[in-house]
């Protein structure tokens, strides 16, 4: 009876464990299936979170098969292509591609490529496409690699990249001209304005610039109307493109409501001036609201070449005569004079403002490209200080500079370009510019000042920036003044990672035999030295000779005054690392230089 009633217990453990193990195992299957599911739609929401990262890219980028077939396109490759909307698994029309001068289907370039080239990225730059669809030629950087779709390595594919730079023509087109009325602005004024003055050696021309304000333009809007103050500068805009077909003249929308007239090939400046009268007298009646017609003034700044304004001053000179123009009323005409920047300046008075002027931010740092000689590239800039005077408008530095020189004060303004570039450069790594190295003018005042190098220590610390990004450029003059103090502190500022820039080198008369003994690894050569080196061969052999012994010492040299293409050449020709000049750009206050960064 026990062994029964022992054996009815064993067989009923028997059936609960297996029951409990039938449950245990049910359940198992249960959270594997359903690990298994969440992970595949985990995997499923990561492809998803990555064809969006592949979708916000511009370039096209393909996966196909190796039969041509579309595995993936982002949408921008849909838009390439003019792809349907099912296209998975469709052949895609293959493009073909320029290389040497011959024009091959791409499919037999990857072909031929992953041949040569096993697991590599195959690139080609600026190399020429042309679609099946379209007979249009175009330029692409192409990129593509062949891989495996699966881990036996049974199913190839070739994943693609077209990078079209027809986007980059087009934002170029786009940075060129006004926003609102199209016009080109300001930025491609300057680089026409650059060509212009390459031409002028080849002929005896005159080139006059007109600088044009609406009057009061600010009232204007507050009584019209955003909107319709826009509708009076588009059609403005149109009636200088008119004019300018008549009197063959480029016109340009720069600032706000200033319109920059370029007159290559004048007479005399009496042309220029019934021209300007002209727009005046048709200015009045020229935009009507409702019944009444708006009268509207405008002021006018002219500056001509060679009468009175040199190239690299020309448009400079426009904007002060725009100035002087504004400043005696509305309507007016004002000429540049070069006796206009002969200001007799109390300088008791202007040594009394300049104490307030750097309270008050009415300096301000302009920041000068200076670019890779081969390549054109905006590799570092030097800073240079304008006062905006609330009184007499815009002083030049060759005013304010000597008065400061011979006061001390030229030490405060020296620290604050530091602490004001210093701050910008922090800026730039913040909002993610390319970051250059900017170079500041330094006194030897400010050397012999004491502990200068200790507060330039601590400006990089406390604004954190890299002793990299800072150089310093001193004239060869000041250099050799006191030699030895001088030296030590470059020195100084070198052992902490600063770049040290002799500058005006050529100038003076002890450069060559002082040179070993200053501490400098960048050589800057005059611009007097390179004025008139196109055609004088003996300053082609002094600068060329300049070079060869800044090289021979080990220095990078820098070429200042670069007006125009033949110069930009002749230095070229000579191995000058880089060059600085108006052929590249003036002087441009921060929020336009940026743009050159971009």
């Amino acid at each position: 009876m026990l062994e029964k009633t022992l054996g009815m217990v064993t067989i009923q453990n028997i059936i609960i464990v297996s029951l409990l193990l039938i449950i245990m195992v049910t359940m198992y299957l249960f959270m594997y299936r359903k690990k298994k599911k969440d992970l595949q739609d985990f995997l499923d929401e990561k492809v998803k979170v990555f064809q969006n990262v592949f979708n916000v890219s511009e370039d096209a980028i393909l996966i196909l098969t190796d039969k041509n077939e579309i595995l993936y396109a982002n949408k921008a490759a849909v838009d390439f292509f003019s792809l349907e909307k099912y296209f998975k698994f469709t052949r895609l029309d293959i493009p073909q591609v320029k290389i040497k001068n011959e024009w091959i289907n791409l499919d037999t370039l990857i072909k031929t490529s992953s041949k040569k080239f096993k697991e590599r990225m195959h690139v080609f730059a600026n190399t020429e496409c042309k679609l099946q669809k379209s007979e249009e030629v175009f330029v692409i950087n192409l990129y593509f690699n062949t891989t495996y779709m699966n881990v036996d390595h049974t199913a190839p594919c070739t994943i693609l990249v077209f990078d079209d730079m027809r986007k980059e023509k087009e934002k170029s087109l786009l940075g060129s001209r006004h926003k609102l009325t199209k016009l080109p602005n300001q930025q491609q004024a300057i680089k026409d304005l650059n060509a212009l003055y390459g031409k002028l050696h080849l002929n005896e021309q005159k080139i006059a610039l007109v600088l044009m304000n609406i009057d009061n333009f600010s009232t204007l809007r507050s009584i019209v109307g955003y909107e319709q103050s826009n509708i009076i500068l588009i059609k403005f805009a149109d009636y200088f493109n008119e004019l300018a077909k008549e009197f063959q003249f480029s016109v340009y929308h720069t600032v706000h409501n200033n319109f920059l007239l370029i007159m290559p090939n004048i007479d005399s400046t009496k042309d220029v001036l019934s021209v300007v009268k002209r727009i005046q007298h048709e200015l009045i009646s020229f935009y009507t609201m409702g019944n009444s017609n708006l009268h509207l003034t405008a002021s006018a700044g002219i500056s001509v070449y060679p009468e009175s304004s040199k190239t690299y001053n020309l448009l400079d000179d426009a904007y002060k005569a725009l100035a002087a123009a504004e400043k005696n009323g509305h309507g007016r005409i004002e000429i540049y004079e070069p006796s206009q920047c002969q200001h007799d300046y109390d300088e008791l008075k202007l040594y009394n403002d300049m104490h307030q002027a750097l309270s008050k931010n009415e300096f301000e740092v302009y920041y000068q490209p200076i670019v890779d000689a081969k390549t054109k590239k905006v590799v570092s800039a030097e800073t240079l200080i304008r006062w905006h005077h609330p009184e007499h408008g815009m002083i030049g530095p060759n005013i304010f500079i000597p008065i400061m020189e011979k006061t001390g004060l030229i030490v405060e303004l020296g620290k604050y370009v530091l602490e004001e570039v210093l701050k910008q450069q922090k800026r730039w790594e913040l909002f993610k510019f390319r970051q250059i190295d900017v170079s500041i003018n330094l006194s030897l005042l400010e050397l012999e000042s004491g502990k200068f190098v200790e507060y330039v220590v601590q400006q990089l610390a406390q604004n954190q920036v890299s002793p990299e990004l800072i150089k310093f450029e001193i004239t060869e003059g000041s250099a050799m003044i006191s030699e030895e103090q001088t030296s030590k502190q470059l020195l100084e500022l070198k052992r902490i990672g600063i770049n040290i820039s002799l500058d005006d080198f050529g100038t003076g008369y002890t450069s060559f035999s002082y040179l070993k003994k200053i501490p400098a690894n960048i050589l800057k050569i005059d611009r007097s030295l390179i004025i008139n080196i196109v055609k004088n061969e003996e300053d082609q052999r002094i600068v060329k000779a300049m070079i060869e012994l800044g090289h021979t010492l080990g220095m990078e040299i820098v070429v200042e005054g670069i007006e125009y293409q033949e110069m930009y050449e002749m230095i070229l020709s000579m191995d000058c690392d880089y060059m600085q000049g108006y052929y590249f750009s003036k002087p441009l206050p921060v929020f336009e230089f940026q743009k050159l960064l971009r």
